[in-house]
């Protein structure tokens, strides 16, 4: 029997309320996280995520009162990050109520920290949190061949199109880690992590759907869950992230916190689709 599909919410904090962008700006105020976790858990949520995106030291406090918070509401796995940096910071956020760590700037620039989770709390409390960007540009294109060898540039661009390569971002998406996405979870898995948050920064809060392709090269490519994020809106698009991209999980934020999808209605439409959701009670 396979395992149920998760439906996971995300709060994306700057230390105390709830925030919302698109393609990781233009921030807006979306709540109280501990309001929003109270009514997640009474809808069906499977799990639920908590980032600190600010993640600078002078949050820290508050972000760990944040997860206090939270925990208290809720009866679901309970996965925070942002700004993670050491095995003394993540006790902390172990201690404050979390089931699992998310980590990401921090991993890639120091792998043994993904070792050292992993020896402390077990694989399946370290999330590997990835933040992805298509390279729309391919390199090595010389100006002389895009003016005047049309149809070279033409093939070019359809061969990068079948192979796309995505970029691993860090610092909040702002700088790349100039490692492709693929390799760098394997690599993650290898070290210790067991599981893949994966969002697609091109569809971040974009409501356009699931990055399908992205989500399903790194399904195939490795053996721990993967999340998939960003672009939801639809039950459709859960419906194809799960089928064709083959993500074990699928986690929103605006959708849920804008009352757009409730979380409830959108497992029943799931199992509808023979795709195998823990139904609310």
């Amino acid at each position: 029997m396979s395992l149920a599909r998760r439906i996971i919410p995300c709060l994306d904090t700057d230390g105390a309320r709830v925030v919302k962008g698109v393609n990781f700006v233009g921030l807006r105020d979306a709540g109280d996280p501990a309001t929003l976790a109270a009514r997640y858990n009474v809808e069906g949520a499977d799990e639920l995520v908590v980032l600190d995106i600010a993640a600078s030291r002078d949050r820290r406090p508050t972000f760990l009162e944040t997860i206090r918070r939270v925990a208290a509401e809720l009866a679901i796995p309970l996965t925070a990050g942002g700004g993670i940096r050491s095995l003394d910071e993540a006790r902390g956020v172990i201690r404050a109520g979390a089931d699992k760590i998310a980590i990401n700037t921090a991993a890639v620039e120091r792998p043994a920290l993904v070792t050292e989770l992993s020896q402390e709390f077990g694989s399946q409390a370290v999330v590997l949190a990835i933040d992805a960007k298509l390279e729309s540009t391919t390199p090595g294109i010389p100006d002389e061949l895009a003016s005047a060898n049309q149809p070279r540039l033409a093939t070019i661009l359809e061969s990068q199109a079948e192979n796309p390569h995505w970029d691993v971002r860090i610092r909040g998406g702002r700088d790349s880690a100039h490692l492709d996405v693929r390799t760098w979870a394997q690599r993650a898995v290898e070290l210790g992590a067991g599981e893949i948050l994966l969002t697609s920064m091109d569809r971040d809060g974009t409501q356009s759907g699931f990055d399908i392709a992205l989500t399903n090269a790194i399904s195939t490519a490795v053996s721990v869950p993967v999340i998939a994020s960003g672009g939801a809106k639809s039950p459709q698009h859960f419906a194809e992230v799960f089928s064709e991209g083959a993500a074990d999980a699928a986690l929103a934020a605006s959708i849920f916190h804008d009352d757009t999808q409730s979380i409830r209605a959108l497992k029943q439409f799931l199992a509808s689709q023979n795709i195998e959701v823990r139904l609310p009670c």
